[in-house]
């Protein structure tokens, strides 16, 4: 009994030390979070309302430069002194107060061209002229001047889109031993077509290899498709064993490898699917495999180039082939020898283009158009993005002893990704671009992150940096009002090892126009996805299988570009990772199924209220009414409806105003302790020590996913059905009201036996009389917004 008590006094001791450990002294408060509603002036000092802008580059702020164009030279003087017959080594350099830059040198050439433009703010111009001197490299403390123009800036012409480019011209140098110099000089914005490839001042730092990667560019995705590959059964097989063995096929495209069941007799009826983009580079490698014991020896192989497959945008079935298979041997000197085999394999291959790849298989999709060009459908509006400025970033580097940031933005809708120019060094940077999308579905989602730019000169000297994620924004255009300009300041919302953390502020104008609002409004009873995808539907494996494929082809495509959208770029940008196991989100999708089911709640407590008289004058009003639904019950659905349609016209006020943002308490963000947050960032497999505890932690992870994603899904259906009357979705909300009102009426005019008798009849019908494609009712409802967009 001694022993017990010292072991409970023990125990007490060590959880109350614990608790103080636990305890943080003069906690600071939690940062904002929240949406802020901003005024900028946009479009040279116009204020957003509700307003279209007819102008370029009306969401944005327009900053105005000075650009000036370096196109060539003619004529220039030879060198002086000793090498006076030998032609120049000429550049140009350009001086603007206390600015100073140079043009390239280009080597003995008395005609150089250069073709380069610099853009200097005019906020940050101080001087009244501006001097382009022409230069001889002599590789000494001076170079020799060939001759100079001088620019009064003052005269300087302004150009305003859709002006042509001004046309450059020749200028004899002045000052010097002779030449002309072919120059342009004007004032303009960032609407001009030589901003995305003008050097600017906050480059000085960058050289080389850096200047291509601080940049705006546009970017494509390329077009993926569907390669399924249906194997059928094998003939006359040369066998390497003479007892009875196991055959698979194994089919490799690039890198991933997809395999058949191992069967003693060669008939297998499987579907191989993988991922491949245009234009195809790539072979179909089909591999005959026998299994002996734990080894697995090649019978023959057969190579199908991808550019001849047959390519099909529906569900008619492709006839199949036999292909002859090949034996690969290598000889004494290292060449592959092919010897044909009598051994046939039947399979049926094609591209289906039927599908859409990649952003079905996610919940933040941007695109959902098939992708077989002929089944397209028209574009129903504009998406217009101005990214304008962030505030207050954390630092994410130390430089020359202080925080720096060099900030650029990814945005991604559909097939289009655009990245901003980076600023260099700049807590506060200012980008004010803007980008155009062609929208074809309003329910989709526009992705757009801020990333620290590692990879310029000088920081990036290990090779293997990353782009350090600041924060990401996600907007649903279901959710925004068309012709209306959104002006937000979003929360950049990172979650780290340590915790949640506030990265700063980006601000954002966004507007949405449509082009014809009854096709809006048809697009909310076409299904959300191609034909094929109900038709054909992919099983989860395959789903899973494809994203994976299809993320690796869309990061491979585009680090190819120039500069390039990195790896961790375009996994984060397409939320790679997302469907893994997290005690977090659990708990948040847990909060949101019960807030789904607290309306349940919230009317058995009214309804126990009632019964129980808390309020007579109510429960007197109560029984009025059912007496009056009782005697009256062709009422009783009209009235629901009636009350439905009153309840919306309520909500109507208030309604939600500002476009959705990441959510930290909907996330559970907010409420996570040090176990939580290590079990979240811990890789899959486990890295935790101990084989049993890796395997069982493995496996509960596992099922976490599945048990996850389905709570998810459970409590996205529950919040469609409360969005049906918060006008979350405006248009949604008018037709569903609209909907109401026509039925109601209908209800009260046909008897209630008649509408029972139809609706259980067409419940009840015969399959032949049934389409394979989801109703009307079930398509609007799965186009309705979710909160899953306020998901970290």
């Amino acid at each position: 009994m001694a022993r017990q008590n010292q072991n409970q006094n023990q125990n007490q001791n060590r959880n109350q030390n614990n608790n103080n450990n636990n305890a943080v002294p003069n906690a600071p408060e939690p940062e904002e979070f929240s949406l802020k509603e901003t005024r900028p002036s946009l479009g040279g000092g116009r204020v957003p309302g509700n307003e279209r802008f007819g102008t370029a580059f009306d969401l944005v702020e327009q900053m105005h430069y000075l650009y000036i164009r370096i196109v060539k030279g003619r004529s220039l003087a030879p060198k002086q002194g000793n090498n006076s017959n030998e032609s120049p080594d000429p550049y140009v350099e350009i001086k603007l107060g206390n600015f100073t830059v140079c043009t390239n040198h280009v080597e003995k050439n008395p005609n150089p061209e250069w073709n380069q433009v610099f853009a200097f703010a005019k906020d940050r111009v101080q001087s009244l002229t501006v001097e382009v001197t022409v230069r001889d490299k002599e590789g000494g403390e001076e170079d020799n001047s060939i001759g100079g123009v001088v620019f009064d800036v003052v005269e300087v012409p302004v150009r305003v889109p859709p002006d042509s480019a001004l046309a450059a011209q020749w200028y004899r140098l002045e000052n010097g031993s002779g030449g002309e110099l072919m120059v342009a000089v004007w004032m303009g914005t960032q609407a001009d077509e030589a901003f995305p490839d003008a050097w600017h001042l906050d480059s000085v730092s960058v050289s080389g290899d850096g200047v291509a990667n601080i940049r705006s560019k546009v970017y494509l995705s390329p077009r993926l498709w569907y390669v399924r590959v249906h194997v059928i059964e094998a003939h006359e097989l040369n066998s390497n064993s003479n007892r009875q063995s196991e055959v698979l096929v194994k089919g490799m495209v690039m890198n991933m490898i997809l395999r058949t069941k191992a069967l003693s007799k060669p008939m297998w009826n499987e579907d191989l699917m993988f991922v491949v983009a245009e234009p195809f580079e790539e072979q179909l490698v089909l591999t005959v495999e026998e299994k002996l014991g734990n080894k697995e020896e090649v019978v023959g192989k057969c190579l199908i180039p991808l550019n001849s497959v047959e390519r099909r945008m529906d569900n008619r079935v492709v006839s199949s082939k036999w292909y002859s298979l090949e034996k690969h041997t290598r000889g004494e000197n290292g060449e592959v020898n092919v010897v044909q085999l009598n051994s046939k394999i039947h399979i049926r291959v094609c591209l289906d283009g039927g599908y859409h790849v990649l952003d079905e298989l996610t919940q933040y999709s941007s695109d959902l158009r098939a992708t077989h060009r002929l089944l397209g459908s028209p574009s129903i509006g504009v998406l217009e993005l101005g990214i304008l400025n962030a505030n207050g970033l954390t630092p994410a580097k130390t430089r020359n002893g202080h925080g720096a940031v060099d900030a650029y933005c990814v945005a991604k809708y559909g097939q289009k990704w655009i990245r901003t120019r980076t600023v260099i060094d700049s807590l506060n940077p200012k980008w004010n671009e803007q980008y155009t999308w062609e929208v074809f579905d309003p329910c989709t989602v526009i992705t757009i992150v801020v990333f620290d730019n590692n990879h310029l000169q000088g920081v990036d000297n290990g090779g293997g940096a990353k782009d350090a994620r600041i924060g990401k924004v996600r907007i649903r255009l279901s959710t925004l009002e068309t012709d209306r300009v959104y002006t937000h300041s979003y929360p950049l919302i990172v979650l780290h090892p340590s915790g949640v953390k506030k990265m700063g502020e980006i601000q954002l104008a966004v507007r949405f126009t449509c082009v014809s609002l009854m096709n809006l409004m048809q697009m909310y009873t076409q299904p959300l996805l191609p034909n094929m995808h109900y038709i054909h539907p992919l099983t989860v494996f395959q789903q899973d299988s494809l994203r994976h494929q299809a993320t690796h082809i869309m990061a491979v495509r585009l680090n190819r570009a120039e500069p390039p959208l990195r790896k961790e770029v375009v996994e984060y940008m397409l939320d790679v990772g997302s469907n893994m196991w997290s005690l977090r989100k659990s708990k948040a999708n847990y909060c949101r199924l019960i807030e789904v089911l607290s309306s349940v709640v919230t009317f058995c407590k009214w309804f126990y209220h009632v019964c129980m008289w808390t309020s007579p004058v109510l429960t007197v009003l109560v029984h009025v009414l059912f007496l009056i639904l009782v005697y009256n019950p062709q009422m009783i659905l009209s009235f629901m409806l009636v009350y439905v349609i009153v309840i919306g016209i309520l909500r109507y006020r208030s309604r939600a105003r500002h476009p959705p943002h990441m959510d930290i308490k909907l996330s559970y963000a907010d409420r996570l302790n040090g176990d939580e947050l290590d079990e979240e960032f811990d890789g899959f497999p486990s890295t935790k020590h101990g084989d049993a505890l890796k395997m069982r932690y493995d496996r509960l992870r596992s099922v976490g996913s599945r048990i996850q994603t389905l709570i998810g899904d459970v409590a996205t259906q529950g919040e469609r059905v409360q969005n049906l009357v918060t006008w979350r979705d405006p248009r949604a909300t008018t037709m569903f009201l609209f909907f109401c009102f026509v039925l109601a009426i209908v209800l009260y005019v046909v008897p209630v036996r008649g509408v029972v008798v139809a609706v259980g009849l067409f419940v009840m019908r015969h399959p032949s009389l049934r389409n394979r494609l989801p109703s009307v009712p079930m398509n609007f409802f799965r186009r309705l917004p979710a909160r899953t967009d306020g998901l970290l």
